[in-house]
């Protein structure tokens, strides 16, 4: 089967992992396991999160990086942003391929030429796999379910609330025909409008971009990615717009919210701990990872100076 250019991907797997990632953004907010969230000292952690909320409806990406981390930490974040540390390095052949996906993306007639290019491969998963889709996505749903319970991090009430997301997906890709004609041809106009909009002319110019640079660009990415999804019945939006907070517990530097939202017309419900650091509120979680962090940092830096001693 053709894949999606320059991904490596097949065009179901791409859509499966695209809704992985819409899940993974909802997280930021609905859960917020991973993340921070802060707000002015007028602010207690209930509006917090309810920014972070709005920042994630809006699609303010780079909004949201800011509000969720204390403020040494965004800008670490900021200096390390262009850094090549951790990144592999260019060579002609990603150039090439780059300049190539990005040609095909951006020409005039772009969403036409690719559809009729994916076409035959549309017809041949119908004809060989549809019929298959419920075996695979239940094959799918018990590895992840398994994954989960085996997850030695998650409390007993998280790896139930996470087996209650992974349902509700696989529900979803169970019902969804993601080849059908039209939605495909949706989802390229989506796709290639995207392309056009973020301008990249090579991939040295995308390495290259600092968090200012970037942050429109991945407004541009996320609203992309949550029209996409809509298309398939996966609407984003609504699961944000269906968030309520409300505070369970407080006192001076400690907080429980709770918060209540839809994923596909099933209901979640998440309480999150929060903690006061100076004049903010953030998550314990991210507090408390940022903390394990740092002292991991200051033994490596230490080990090789006693090492050297």
């Amino acid at each position: 089967m053709r894949t999606f250019p320059d991904s490596g991907l097949p065009m179901s797997t791409m859509f499966v992992r695209t809704a992985l990632l819409a899940t993974l953004a909802l997280s930021i907010t609905a859960c917020n396991r991973e993340s921070a969230t802060s707000g002015a000292a007028a602010d207690g952690p209930q509006q917090a999160l309810q920014k972070s909320i709005a920042l994630t409806r809006e699609g303010d990406i780079g909004g949201l990086i800011e509000h969720m981390l204390p403020p040494e930490e965004f800008t670490r974040i900021k200096a390390d942003w262009t850094s090549e540390k951790d990144q592999p390095p260019i060579d002609d052949a990603a150039r090439a391929r780059f300049a190539e996906t990005m040609s095909k993306l951006t020409a005039p007639d772009a969403a036409e030429v690719l559809f009729k290019e994916f076409e035959p491969d549309i017809r041949q998963f119908d004809t060989q796999y549809q019929q298959q889709m419920p075996t695979m996505v239940a094959m799918g749903r018990s590895y992840l379910k398994g994954v989960v319970q085996q997850n030695q991090e998650l409390s007993v009430g998280e790896k139930e609330q996470a087996t209650q997301i992974i349902e509700a997906l696989a529900t979803w890709v169970e019902k969804t025909r993601f080849t059908d004609p039209e939605l495909v041809k949706q989802t390229l106009a989506v796709v290639t409008d995207a392309a056009r909009q973020l301008d990249l002319k090579s991939l040295d110019e995308a390495r290259g971009l600092n968090f200012e640079q970037s942050a429109p660009k991945l407004k541009i990415a996320f609203n992309s990615l949550k029209k996409v999804l809509a298309l398939y019945g996966f609407s984003i939006d609504q699961t944000l717009d269906s968030a309520t907070t409300e505070l369970v517990s407080s006192t001076a530097d400690e907080a429980v919210v709770k918060v209540s939202y839809k994923l596909l017309d099933t209901p979640f419900q998440a309480n999150v701990d929060m903690v006061r650091v100076g004049e903010r509120w953030y998550s314990k979680d991210t507090i408390e990872k940022l903390k394990a962090r740092n002292a991991e940092k200051a033994m490596a830096t230490a080990t090789p100076a006693a090492a050297n001693g």
